[in-house]
């Protein structure tokens, strides 16, 4: 007790020099948003002793750093984009309509920026119901004849995981390679001796920044918030369902959960394979780029003759070097069947130099020419989104936003409802979904071209969170999604100017200081 007293008087008897200390770093020596730095140096001076413990926990700097990157990979997979630059640059790589022409410059941007390599070869199916996502879901795992991948934010052990486990253990059992990625914030909920009993029933398991001494983790504010499963190189899944009961709408504090998972059968499959290795490389220290059947549809390989078929297919074995992988991966000369529908899969995070999905979203709202619809659970928005969404509203195109009616983050949701307050007024519409908690994340425009995935439409997920979407050239999936979307408007109620003015003095008060937090929400 005299310990504690002791080193709670010289915090306080020291606690302006702390402070100025890390003001100076602030400042000086790491670059951040100006805004951002400004509310650092509010929270350090007026919340005393605890603002030096946030900063702590929530402002380490990871950003551009190389601690999740494996350089060589990385590298070699910007090789692969540059040779499908070349066949663009040649007009040798279209689509089969206007998209191509209209959208080419997204493409290359996305190219150029992200090593997103473009897949054609690509069949798209939607879920907006977690009972239905689920049971799809497992029909497939149970299908599985070489290797299963899953990557989660929140995995819980209660009624959608309990009923997968059993499928990955038998599957396990059979020499499918089973492995389980999750993230030790979202997950840190799962007890520890449920991941020792599928270690043991032969599947692999890592966890992505793991806590330590118990639940605690200084990297908190670094969250790994994508979903992914890939399963033999030919099926993949992302978008926003985690594995919780929540999501298969059994929570009483959320109700009827309405999300949208994309299923996505063809070569995109593996280039969210890819996104999946990289995280896996570095939180399971196991680099799957040695091994050149993860990067290939089985299904393929197999009918081609190329030896394997229980995922042991090594680089060795095919007598390749480990450089040529994105030779496979590229798929550039891979034969296309059916209707094309070109996909390309982006990923960001704090590991990365661009702010890849913010930047896709920018170009996709200015080349709208009729209407942009979004769908976000938060709208916590940087100035250059906030400015080209009030551009596209106050030019006449039409710019609707849909978000929940209910928060499950209560400082993020008044922030929301701030920036709603400025879309309204430059002429945009906007809505509450009203039938339970809206956690659909993505973006529609004019009937063409489509992104989602697991990025919300907020400044946590443009720098801080590591997300994946898809971002989807073809009219017929877009069309879709906007079905879907206007028929959620029914379940909506909007906010118009008179809704929003008339809101209490109360609801104003936790708007703007929620506002004041949210370069850090």
């Amino acid at each position: 007790m005299v310990q504690v007293i002791f080193v709670w008087d010289w915090l306080m008897e020291h606690l302006l020099y702390i402070n100025l200390v890390l003001s100076i770093v602030i400042v000086f020596f790491q670059r951040r948003d100006p805004k951002a730095v400004w509310t650092w140096l509010l929270i350090l001076y007026f919340v005393p002793v605890f603002g030096f413990f946030f900063y702590l926990i929530f402002a380490q700097d990871y950003h551009k750093s190389k601690m999740f990157r494996i350089k060589e990979v990385e590298d070699r997979l910007r090789a692969s984009a540059r040779r499908q630059e070349s066949f663009m640059s040649q007009d040798l790589l279209y689509l089969e309509d206007p998209l191509a022409a209209d959208y080419g410059d997204l493409v290359r941007y996305n190219l150029e920026q992200a090593g997103s390599v473009l897949t054609l070869n690509n069949q798209v199916e939607i879920f907006t119901d977690g009972q239905e996502k689920f049971g799809d879901l497992r029909r497939e795992l149970s299908l599985a004849r070489h290797f299963i991948h899953i990557q989660y934010y929140i995995i819980k052990e209660d009624e959608p995981f309990s009923s997968i486990a059993p499928i990955l253990v038998e599957q396990a059992k059979k020499g499918v390679e089973v492995r389980i990625l999750y993230d030790g914030m979202g997950s840190r909920l799962m007890p520890e001796r449920r991941w020792r009993e599928l270690r043991q029933a032969g599947i692999k398991t890592a966890c992505f920044f793991p806590p330590f001494l118990g639940r605690l983790n200084l990297r908190v504010n670094y969250r790994n918030h994508r979903k992914i499963v890939v399963i033999d190189g030919r099926i993949g899944y992302v978008g926003g369902f985690n594995i919780g009961k929540e999501y298969l709408g059994k929570n009483p504090r959320f109700g009827y959960w309405r999300d949208t998972h994309l299923k996505i059968t063809g070569d995109a499959a593996i280039s969210l394979q890819i996104r999946f290795a990289l995280d896996w490389n570095y939180a399971g220290r196991e680099n799957l780029f040695l091994n050149g059947w993860y990067f290939s549809d089985c299904s393929r390989l197999k009918e081609s003759g190329v030896p394997g078929g229980t995922g042991q297919y090594s680089v060795a074995d095919s007598g390749s070097d480990p450089q040529e992988i994105p030779e496979r991966i590229d798929l550039l000369e891979a034969e296309i069947s059916g209707k094309l529908l070109g996909i390309q899969i982006i990923a960001s995070g704090p590991d990365s130099r661009q702010r890849q999905i913010r930047d896709n979203y920018l170009q996709l709202f200015h080349k709208a020419r009729h209407h942009i619809y979004i769908q976000t659970p938060y709208f916590v928005p940087d100035d250059a989104v906030l400015s080209a969404l009030k551009i596209a509203a106050g030019s006449g195109i039409d710019v609707r936003l849909m978000f929940p009616c209910k928060p499950d983050h209560p400082f993020v949701y008044w922030a929301t409802y701030s920036y709603v307050g400025e879309l309204v007024a430059a002429g945009a519409r906007c809505f509450t979904y009203e039938n339970g908690f809206l956690h659909a994340k993505g973006v529609m425009v004019d009937s063409r071209v489509s992104c989602y995935g697991t990025a919300n439409m907020d400044i946590r997920s443009f720098e801080l969170n590591f997300e994946v979407n898809a971002t989807i050239y073809d009219e017929e999936t877009t069309e879709a999604l906007e079905r879907i979307f206007l028929e959620d408007l029914a379940r909506c109620r909007e906010v118009t100017r008179e809704v929003y003015e008339a809101r209490s003095l109360w609801v104003r008060i936790r708007e703007q200081g929620s506002r004041l937090l949210s370069p850090l929400l």
